[in-house]
């Protein structure tokens, strides 16, 4: 039999598991699930294998887009606000602590985005976001992990579009000094990783960081090096209307939207480059793999170029509050050339890994608070056992019924001793009657002589008496009913309130521990 006590046990131990996985253990899972590619390329010319060892790693994460006074359209000191920040980066934190680091990876690459409104952040603001940039990611206190590279792309929510350069040029200069070149590259096994600042790619032909910009990408086209080329990218490059973006695609296609703040005055949104700037790029860069977030979701396509073909990975946001319910990171593998000096031994291999889905963690803990209250509000007191509680209800029935059928059954009689006293003494049935005896006569008892009475005297003499109770106590009946009521009522929202103050004493400090050992 479950008893209260058992009951609350029984609930204890359900959020206590619940809280321990959706706030720790699911952080495993990627790593459990997820792996760097193993890919191998043997070598046309020698026959030689490509050792999987011998590989240089890459953790790609995009859009992390940290939470400020611009985000949600809510007041810059509000509660909810502040809630969200929290939340958003101690999800993060645990993501990256829990679920990228353990993999090892030599490098950390940041498709950018790593702001929500740094275009309209203050000084103050801004240093404020890159602290807590620092804290997410690990970057003050690294200890074994400071051997890991660090490399960033700007994105719009860092410095804008081409609109905002030519009046706000302070907002390039401040994302440089925190988080270095916006056009640069860097080599990883001698593969050229090529990093591209899009958001001035389709500015004004004029303009100054549009300039500096193309100037960049002819030089790299200029280069004879014999290297493979990754292009690294924030915004994605064309694509048409509709296009399939493979399975992992999780919302709809995003058509073609450019915004424009004038005539020449440069570009306030996009969220694909233009065909010609794609095309171009493409052509003078000739890369192998292009790298792309800023569309908050995964997305995968081939792009059809002179020298063949390109493959095209748009990286979803590691952020739940993105609109992305299933946040990601991508595993990159650099392999060294199977044959030194043969260009044909490079190859880059990814793996796309799925972070825990934070939104349906809340869901849990929703259902499962309202499955407690419904239990700890209609549990019986005296608890519940299936094969007792069948057992009392057959029994009650069978006794009712009994009982039922003896008071139909039975007649009573009035019968007299010989000193003149009366008893009542039940008849015997018509059927009991005709199965031991024909006699109708008089019944006698020792000294007592039997006399044929009728059942409805006893009724005539108890109904009369019936009534005068029913119209005396009424009114008591119903004030003593509504007070039983009312204090039933009041235990068992006594009881119920106990019981979730034990569960929360039990839980809520295992809930705390739980937030604070990952953000401290």
């Amino acid at each position: 039999m479950l008893s209260l006590s058992r009951l609350t046990l029984l609930l204890c131990c359900a959020w206590a598991g619940t809280l321990l996985y959706g706030e720790m253990f699911t952080y495993w899972l990627p790593f459990w699930t997820c792996s760097w590619p193993h890919g191998e390329f043997s070598s046309s010319i020698m026959g030689i294998k490509q050792n999987p060892d011998d590989r240089l790693n890459v953790a790609v994460l995009a859009d992390p887009q940290l939470m400020d006074r611009t985000s949600l359209g809510l007041p810059p000191e509000s509660m909810v606000l502040e809630a969200a920040k929290f939340y958003t980066d101690l999800y993060m934190r645990r993501s990256f602590l829990s679920s990228i680091l353990p993999f090892k990876p030599d490098i950390v690459l940041f498709l950018g985005d790593q702001f929500d409104g740094g275009p309209l952040l203050s000084d103050q603001e801004w240093k404020e976001s890159l602290n807590r940039f620092k804290h997410i990611f690990y970057l003050k206190e690294r200890g074994r992990d400071a051997d890991i590279k660090l490399y960033y792309l700007s994105g719009n929510h860092d410095i804008g579009y081409s609109g905002l350069h030519s009046h706000h040029p302070e907002v390039i200069s401040r994302f440089e000094k925190d988080f270095g070149l916006r056009n640069y590259r860097f080599s990883v096994q001698k593969v050229d990783f090529i990093v591209i600042d899009a958001q001035t790619l389709d500015g004004p032909t004029k303009g100054n960081f549009t300039s500096l910009t193309w100037d960049f990408i002819k030089n790299i086209s200029k280069d004879p090096s014999p290297n493979s080329r990754v292009l690294l990218t924030h915004i994605p490059l064309h694509r048409p209307d509709g296009t399939p973006c493979g399975p992992h695609r999780v919302s709809p296609i995003i058509n073609q939207r450019v915004s424009h703040a004038g005539p020449d005055q440069g570009i306030t949104y996009q969220n694909y480059l233009t065909e010609k700037t794609s095309e171009k790029l493409l052509e003078l860069i000739k890369p192998m793999l292009v790298l792309s977030g800023h569309d908050h979701d995964q997305c995968s396509v081939t792009h059809s170029t002179s020298f063949g073909p390109v493959v095209e990975h748009t990286l979803g946001t590691v952020s739940w509050q993105q609109g992305n319910l299933y946040p990601s990171f991508m595993l990159l593998s650099v392999f060294a050339p199977a044959v030194i000096n043969t260009t044909q031994g490079h190859q880059v291999s990814t793996s796309l890994c799925f972070l825990p889905r934070q939104t349906h963690i809340y869901i849990w803990y929703l259902c499962l608070f309202a499955v407690t209250i419904l239990m700890v509000s209609f549990w019986p007191s005296s608890g519940v056992g299936c094969w007792d509680r069948f057992v009392q209800v057959i029994s009650s029935f069978i006794t009712t019924t009994k009982e039922k059928n003896e008071d139909e059954d039975c007649e009573y009689e009035m019968v007299w001793d010989a000193e003149g006293s009366m008893h009542l003494v039940k008849k015997a049935t018509p059927k009991a009657l005709a199965s031991s005896s024909n006699d109708t006569g008089l019944m006698g008892r020792g000294n007592a002589i039997a006399r044929p009475a009728a059942k409805k005297y006893l009724r005539q003499e108890a109904e009369p008496s019936f009534a005068v109770d029913m119209s005396t106590d009424v009114k008591s009946a119903e004030t003593c009913s509504g007070k039983s009521r009312a204090g039933r009522a009041a235990q068992r929202l006594v009881r119920i309130l106990r019981l979730l103050l034990i569960i929360a004493t039990v839980n809520v400090p295992l809930y705390i521990m739980l937030l604070f050992k990952d953000w401290i």
